[in-house]
């Protein structure tokens, strides 16, 4: 097994494993997990900006006491845990509260030996399109429709998916299957299966086949790349500069040194167009986003309207133990009141010097998986006029429920991810919406063509306004 380990790309293993030390058991009692469940409901209510934003209360607390229910065994894995709990945060409808995808389990069942299902999916224009076949079945194409899968259609597999996604709506939930895996999730709901009984229409005539599970390490993993790519890169596409800033987290340090030598560069071979990509971005942290926004800003500028943060014991614990507490803003959360809800004033950041900066047009592309900070960023850029937004909407909302903490379930050391804050968009405008682009041109996720960027050049070869 050394060796596969050290095969895995280096995403893959801290996905697998990212979480993999924080239990120290995989098997709990009925009232272990009885005690974690309520501890989650009230940490959710005393710490999330609004619990009840999205969902009636009423649905919520059905939903809540429906899963509870399920608790009837004597023990349970950590696997089967995770899922209860995850049956219940999602309810709240807000992508940035959730508990994670079961690395753990799902890194244990790979060295065991586990099977996938063969097929990865995307998911556009209402239908579930085939994005890779793994199987040993060359006929099933890159783009072809599945109607059902042993039996189950399609819809009604995804029905039982999406209580383990955290997503303010469907749309959304569908870009999270796309980013975390179908197979990976179909395995989570439906357990090992060996065998495959696929229904596919392509040209209208549906087709049905027998398809074998793969090998999840050597016949999945090691075969595709995540949907995530936090990679920076600066290039130049026909006489224009295209601009990959990667994730908004990490080394700032040597993320602005990429951003100050790329836009040297740039300034020195004096191109007239910039494209910025911000399509499949895990988003990040605001000083990095505004650290980039500065170099094409021709005023000072901020990434909201307005930011408002709610306190509480848990969150104020959580402070105590991870930050310096003598920062104006984690002073503010331990100055206010328990449950208070107030808005933190962010101050103007100031353009790069006029010499340093871009002058030319400005073009970024999102897509449905730019997600949170990459949004913002977008939405930012839009709303202040310093570019021009195109690709497909965002997953995301641009006015959203997020800034997020993790606490841990004391008896099962799950991790939970939950919002402390509200974030409204530059213009105001707080609709539940993604960003819009200004040129629409949809992002097909099922090859290596790049429909966003090719469209882009080809108004730009033509010389076309937006």
């Amino acid at each position: 097994m050394t060796s596969k380990i050290q095969r895995l790309p280096q995403f893959l293993f801290l996905f697998l494993f990212s979480i993999t030390g924080i239990f120290a058991q995989n098997q709990f009692s009925k009232k272990e997990v009885l005690d974690d469940f309520s501890y989650l409901k009230n940490a959710l209510e005393e710490a999330h900006y609004n619990l009840y934003f999205y969902t009636p209360k009423s649905e919520f607390e059905s939903n809540y006491n429906a899963v509870r229910n399920q608790i009837q065994k004597d023990s349970f894995n950590l696997l089967e845990t995770i899922t209860l709990f995850q049956k219940v945060i999602t309810k709240v409808d807000n992508g940035h509260t959730f508990i994670p995808f079961p690395g753990n389990s799902y890194g244990k069942y790979a060295y065991a030996g586990g099977t996938l299902f063969p097929l990865e999916i995307a998911f556009e224009n209402g239908k579930s399109l085939v994005r890779k076949n793994w199987s040993n079945n060359p006929r099933i194409n890159q783009g072809s429709e599945i109607i059902s899968i042993n039996n189950n259609p399609i819809e009604e597999i995804l029905e039982k998916m999406y209580p383990l996604i955290s997503a303010e709506r469907t749309y959304f939930k569908k870009a999270k299957i796309e980013l975390t895996s179908f197979p990976r999730l179909y395995w989570q709901v439906f357990g090992e299966q060996q065998q495959f009984g696929v229904d596919i229409k392509e040209n209208d005539s549906t087709t049905s086949y027998t398809l074998s599970a793969i090998n999840l390490i050597d016949d999945y993993e090691m075969k595709r790349e995540e949907v995530i790519q936090s990679q920076m890169e600066l290039k130049i596409i026909n006489d224009v500069a295209y601009l990959k800033p990667g994730a908004f987290g990490g080394d700032e340090s040597k993320f602005r040194k990429f951003i100050d030598s790329s836009f040297a560069v740039i300034k020195n071979k004096q191109f007239k167009n910039l494209i910025i990509d911000l399509r499949n971005n895990p988003g990040g942290d605001d000083s990095f986003s505004d650290y980039l926004v500065s170099y094409i800003a021709d005023k000072p500028f901020k990434w909201n309207a307005s930011f408002n943060l709610k306190t509480s014991k848990i969150l104020k614990d959580h402070v105590r133990k991870r930050y310096d507490t003598t920062q104006v803003f984690w002073k503010e959360v331990l100055s206010h009141k328990d449950g208070d809800i107030y808005e933190y004033p962010f101050e103007n950041y100031q353009p790069q010097k006029e010499n340093q900066r871009f002058n030319g047009k400005v073009y970024v592309l999102v897509n449905r998986q730019s997600h949170s900070q990459a949004t913002l960023t977008a939405a930012q850029i839009q709303d202040y006029g310093f570019g021009t937004i195109v690709g497909e909407e965002t997953g995301e909302y641009a006015s959203l429920i997020a800034s997020i903490f993790q606490i841990e379930l004391p008896n099962t050391k799950i991790p939970v991810y939950i919002s402390k804050g509200r974030i409204i968009r530059v213009n105001g405008n707080a609709e539940p919406k993604g960003v819009i682009p200004d040129i629409l041109i949809q992002d097909h996720l099922l090859d290596e063509k790049d429909e966003i960027m090719e469209g882009l050049l080809q108004r730009l070869n033509r010389n076309l306004e937006p």
